[in-house]
Parts: structure tokens; C-alpha cells; sequence
């Protein structure tokens, strides 16, 4: 076993590397970029070594710096976590060259498997099912717009290089397709520097279902069963479970039987997952299911298998690295009870799934799972700790493993609705309308479950009476918001308090909130708020509701909804003379990538206007009414949040953009 390796990634996963590696008595070496000079990861790692500025080009992607590093420190592997180099075969290169070693498959068992066109023939030609499609070298959009037709519409353009629904059009109709290419295209080049397309027959109920395999450098390849991940938004996971539901023996037998033999094909050595695309439309056959693609590094989604199998993963990779075998022959793997994971994202779910930034004020997670379910918590952040532009926007993966689907499913309802975060917007009131869908927790799960069903996953409803007045009552202290939690014990000390009362102003979306605040004899608190927002009028208090004060704000939390409220300070002036009166704004930090318009162009209503690039995805802002254009931002422009994109000549009252 190795004495000390250094962990070539950060957050989530650079922590839950670090956890096994202490276990074995393994140091470990962390790097980090001017971003996460003080992050978790950093904090829990034995070693720490700058590697450059926030962007991932100057740091996290800069192998020779990563190298250099390890080299420096001592370190005798390096562990690539999941994205950035991990997936990178001329970095292997370059870490075996210094001659270190790769916790992770071959330079060449990568390069086979790592551009989606080429690995396909690959398995075709090892007597793996495909799906149907134009995986050539060709690129010419004439000949992929004539294999389209001859698939058959509608269909699925895909990135060769990269995963993570980056690069991913579907197109309905021939008409669509150009541009659905030039768009795919941009956004596979911004994210893995290779613009190179495949085109796919688009299944019409498709599952994703994927299989876990594990190879040692002794020619020995073991699958530890399936995952279906299918509950996908704009093509990334958001909820995974193992097993699959509905999978039959026969069906189980053709996939994990075709994964160890697409693992022994390119004789790999690691972890890896094999992943399927199933017809589900008849339910699940063993004749209906198509080899996708290959992820040669351990999946995001990791944890759903080690719960179910009882194994760690990350110990067999540092295992199987140091060169030892197998730890489990495949007799030895079994699968006992059910699990999901769910990712926790700073994103707003009601806006396209806008990635959001801001710091985590407030981060609580249940202290124990509910009664007959386990449940961990993956994350690389603490409360206090900033999303930034930067990197991917995911706090935590929420864990839970119970006996069957319906106790881990009630068992992951009830942690989502126990998780507390203030600060940024987040997506657990989705995850758990998700979770209590009648159609995904009946187990008829489908890619496209999320998008039919978004307008009810994605609508949240407008705070209760008693909510408005539990924020009212937070911030009612003493003319500021207390300091803590904590704001009863505030209010109770003051005498003057007790008969009077006092008013406070709060803000919700458009809504603005007039309460008053007063102390009964008994002890209790009532709060009137001012009709018609409430219907009631007056609510008592004697409990603390869940809740969160952090500066300007107050987050009151309803199951797992986080309602945020601001709260007005009665000296500030209010400069109404609206600076961004007919413009419209950034919904996010982000690249333009391209314009689509020029000063005095005459816009419509809907009208694409520009492309904003975030997290590497892309998002097209669009105009929100007619109107002519006084200014618009310039391609390759870098913005923040709320950065005026487009002012128009006269429009009042124009909204932040709209991304889709």
C-alpha cells in the first residue's frame, strides 16, 4: 500500500478520498487553486500545495503543476477524483513518466474508451450491443444531416469527448438540426476542447441504466451490479438508485455479462462504469439495451453501489493501484437492500436549472437517518463556505440504503425535508417533489420523467401565513437582526418590549411584507401581519420554527422548502430611479458567447438575443417583450450576476433575463 498520495481534485470528492486513505493509514497531499485556499478539502488533507488562480485552466487542469506537486511532497500516486484530468490519458502520460502512479486505468485503456464514436466500433467489434447511430470520422454537416435522415428522426446529437450532457442536442425535426449542431459544437469545444459530434437514433422511453465494473492488473474483471440514473435534467443525474427497478434476472444477466466483457476488451484496470441506454417502452428486455458509453474513473454516483454491495470503492482502487488483486472474487458480491443518492445543487430549479452562487450562510443536514434506513453525507463544504462561478455548483450527495425501494425512497423524503441551507438558491424542495412523484416513486422512471413533469416538480408554493410571521418575528430584535439563530431569547430581553408593538418590514419576491410584532403575557409572541397577505392576521408563538438569520435575510423552512426573506432597513433610502429600467440583466456569472443582435436592431418578444455560457453549459438568454436595443453586451464579455446584457430604447419594468 502506498505511504502518501496527493489527490489531483477538490470538494466532494477530494474529502471522500481523503476519508479512505486515512483509514488505510495513508497521507495525503491536497491541491488547491486562490479559490480554495481555505476549503474543507485543504483543511482535512495532511499536505497542501497551491497550483494556481481560481479558473481550472490556470490550476486544476495544469497537470505539469499537479506533477511538479506530487514530486515535490513525496507523494507516490495520485488520485484523479472524477472530471477535470481524471479521464485524461495524457496526463497518465505525464504522471507515469515522473514515475508515479495513476490510481486509475492505462493511458490506452482511456484513449479506447474515451472518445464515444471510436469506443463504440470498439465494442461492436467485441460483441457489444450499440445504439443505432453515425459513429464515424466524418464531420461534415451535409453528411451528418443526410445520416440523421437516414436514422430517423427524432434524434440525438452527442459530443464524442466528455460526458455530462455537455454537447447534447436532440432534434426533432431536419429543420432543426443545423443549429442544434452549431450549438452542440461550441459547447462540446468550450468544455473538452474537441467540437467532433455522433449522431444517435433518440430512444423513445429510454432508461439509463449503467453497471459498475472493476479490473486488477492481473487480468481479472468483476461487475458489482447496476445503477439506473435515469432521473436526469438537461441530461446530468440527479437522483440515482441501485438496483434498477423493474430489472428481471434476464436483463441483469445480458448487462453485466456485456460489461465485463467490454471491461476485458481493453483489459482495464480500476474502477469504471459501463453505461447502457435501455428501451423501456415494452418494460425492461434483454434484447432492448445499447452500450452508450464508458466513464474509465469512478462515477460521481459511486456511493449507490457501495452501499448496496457493502464495499468501498476508492479503498479497491488504492488497492488494485498499489498492486495487489481483487479484493472480491464476483461470487463474493452481493446486492442487499435499495439506495438512492441525491445531489443537493446550488441552482434554481424554477429558472431551468440556473446554477446559483452565494455563501452557505446556514448548512444543516439531518443528524441521523430516519428509523430502519443508514444514511451518509458526502460534501466538500461547511456553512460559511462560497459557491463560486468557478466550479460545479454541488453542496452535498444525500445517501440513504434501506431494506426495499419504498423504505429508502420514504427514508430519502425525510432527510431532504430535515436539510437546511440558507444563503443560495437550492434545489432540495425539487429533489423531494421528485422523490414524492407518483410516477418515480412507482419505479416508471424514464430520461425524460424530469422535463414532462417539471412545471409541478419545479413549482413551489407561496409561503404560509404562519411562515411570513416566524420571519417577521426573527427580525423584529432589537431594530437589527440578532446574531445567532436564536432570536426569541433577543426580543425577550427587553422590558420595554412586553405591550408594544413593533413593526417590521419584510421582503418577499415582489412582495412587500408590513408586520407588527408584540409579547403576550403569557409568554408567547403574536405576530399581525397586515391584509390581504394573510388571511389570519395574528399568530401566536411559544415554539422557535426552523429557521435561519443571516445578514440582511431571514430563512424560514417549510419540510424542504427554504423561504428567504429580506429584511428592509427602515434608514436605507431606496433609489427607485431605476439604473436598470429596461435592461435586462445576467441571470448569472458567465462567458457571452455569441450575440445575436446589434444596437438598434428592432427584437420581438422571445427572440434569442445572445448565448451566455456558465458552467460550461450554455444558456440562451431571450428578449422578455418587443422592443429596440440601446446597447448589448460583447461577444467574450465575462459577467456577474445581475451585469446588464441589453438596454433597450424604452421598455419599463424589464425583468432579469430568462435563460433556457
Amino acid at each position: 500500500m502506498f505511504a502518501k498520495i496527493l489527490i489531483a481534485n477538490r470538494g466532494e470528492i477530494a474529502c471522500r478520498v481523503i476519508r479512505t486513505a486515512r483509514k488505510l493509514g495513508v497521507r495525503t497531499v491536497a491541491v488547491y487553486s486562490d479559490a480554495d485556499a481555505k476549503s474543507l478539502h485543504v483543511e482535512m488533507a495532511d499536505e497542501a500545495v497551491h497550483i494556481g488562480a481560481s479558473p481550472v485552466g490556470e490550476s486544476y487542469l495544469r497537470g505539469d503543476k499537479i506533477v511538479a506537486a506530487a514530486l515535490a511532497t513525496g507523494a507516490e500516486a495520485i488520485h484523479p477524483g472524477y472530471g477535470f484530468l481524471s479521464e485524461n490519458p495524457d496526463f497518465v502520460d505525464l504522471v507515469v513518466a515522473a514515475g508515479l502512479t495513476f490510481i486509475g486505468p492505462s493511458a490506452a485503456s482511456i484513449r479506447a474508451m474515451g472518445l464515444k464514436d471510436a469506443a463504440k466500433r470498439l465494442m461492436e467489434k467485441a460483441g457489444v450491443p450499440v445504439v443505432p447511430g453515425y459513429h464515424g470520422e466524418a464531420q461534415e454537416i451535409v453528411l451528418l444531416a443526410s445520416k440523421a435522415r437516414e436514422i430517423g428522426y427524432p434524434v440525438l446529437i452527442k459530443a464524442r469527448a466528455g460526458g455530462g450532457g455537455k454537447g447534447m442536442r436532440r432534434v426533432e425535426h431536419p429543420d432543426e438540426f443545423s443549429e442544434a449542431l452549431s450549438s452542440a459544437r461550441r459547447e462540446a469545444k468550450a468544455a473538452f476542447g474537441d467540437d467532433r459530434v455522433l449522431v444517435e437514433k433518440y430512444v423513445d422511453k429510454p432508461r439509463h441504466i449503467e453497471v459498475q465494473v472493476f479490473g486488477d492488473n492481473f487480468g481479472n474483471a468483476v461487475h458489482l451490479y447496476e445503477r439506473d440514473c435515469s432521473a436526469q435534467r438537461r441530461h446530468q443525474k440527479v437522483i440515482e438508485e441501485a438496483p434498477a427497478p423493474g430489472m428481471t434476472p434476464a436483463l441483469r444477466k445480458a448487462m453485466t455479462d456485456a460489461a465485463v466483457k467490454a471491461a476485458k476488451a481493453i483489459n482495464y484496470s480500476g474502477a469504471g462504469t459501463i453505461e447502457f441506454i435501455v428501451d423501456a417502452s415494452q418494460g425492461l428486455k434483454a434484447d432492448r439495451f445499447w452500450f452508450m458509453e464508458m466513464n474509465t474513473r469512478l462515477q460521481v454516483e459511486h456511493p449507490v453501489t457501495e452501499m448496496v454491495t457493502g464495499t468501498d470503492l476508492v479503498e479497491w482502487q488504492l488497492r488494485v493501484a498499489s498492486g495487489e488483486k481483487l479484493p472480491k472474487a464476483q461470487s463474493e458480491i452481493t446486492l442487499a437492500g435499495h439506495t438512492f443518492e441525491a445531489r443537493i445543487y446550488a441552482e434554481d430549479a424554477a429558472k431551468g436549472f440556473l446554477p446559483a452562487t452565494g455563501t452557505l450562510h446556514h448548512l444543516k443536514f439531518p443528524d441521523a437517518a430516519p428509523e430502519g434506513a443508514t444514511m451518509r453525507i458526502e460534501t466538500g463544504v461547511r456553512a460559511g463556505d462560497a459557491i463560486s462561478p468557478y466550479y460545479d455548483p454541488m453542496i452535498a450527495k444525500l445517501v440513504v440504503h434501506a431494506k426495499d425501494r419504498q423504505a429508502a425512497l420514504e427514508a430519502l423524503g425525510a432527510a431532504l425535508s430535515q436539510t437546511e441551507i440558507a444563503g443560495s438558491t437550492v434545489n432540495t424542495a425539487f429533489l423531494a417533489a421528485l422523490a414524492a412523484d407518483p410516477d418515480f416513486a412507482a419505479g416508471d422512471v424514464d430520461t425524460s420523467l424530469i422535463a414532462r413533469h417539471q412545471p409541478a416538480l419545479t413549482d413551489v408554493a407561496p409561503p404560509s401565513g404562519e411562515t411570513v410571521a416566524a420571519a417577521a418575528l426573527a427580525a423584529s430584535g432589537a431594530g437589527a437582526l440578532p446574531s445567532s439563530n436564536d432570536p426569541w431569547s433577543s426580543l425577550a430581553g427587553y422590558a420595554h418590549f412586553h405591550g408594544v408593538a413593533r413593526r417590521t418590514r419584510l421582503t418577499f419576491g415582489e412582495d412587500d411584507i408590513a408586520a407588527r410584532v408584540s409579547m403576550r403575557p403569557d409568554g408567547r409572541f403574536q405576530v399581525a401581519l397586515d391584509k390581504p397577505y394573510d388571511n389570519t392576521n395574528s399568530h401566536d408563538f411559544r415554539a422557535t420554527p426552523r429557521l435561519a438569520c443571516w445578514p440582511g435575510h431571514i430563512t424560514v423552512f417549510e419540510g424542504a422548502v427554504g423561504y428567504t426573506f429580506a429584511v428592509q432597513d427602515p434608514l436605507a433610502r431606496a433609489d427607485e430611479a431605476a439604473a436598470g429600467a429596461g435592461s435586462l440583466r445576467a441571470p448569472m456569472p458567465g462567458l457571452v458567447k455569441l450575440v445575436r443582435a446589434a444596437k438598434g436592431d428592432a427584437v420581438i418578444k422571445g427572440q434569442p438575443l445572445l448565448i451566455l455560457e456558465a458552467m460550461k453549459m450554455e444558456h440562451t438568454i431571450a428578449a422578455p417583450h418587443d422592443g429596440v436595443i440601446a446597447e448589448i453586451a460583447t461577444e467574450g464579455a465575462q459577467v456577474t450576476d445581475g451585469t446588464v446584457l441589453v438596454r433597450f430604447v424604452e421598455e419599463p419594468n424589464t425583468p432579469t433575463a430568462a435563460a433556457s
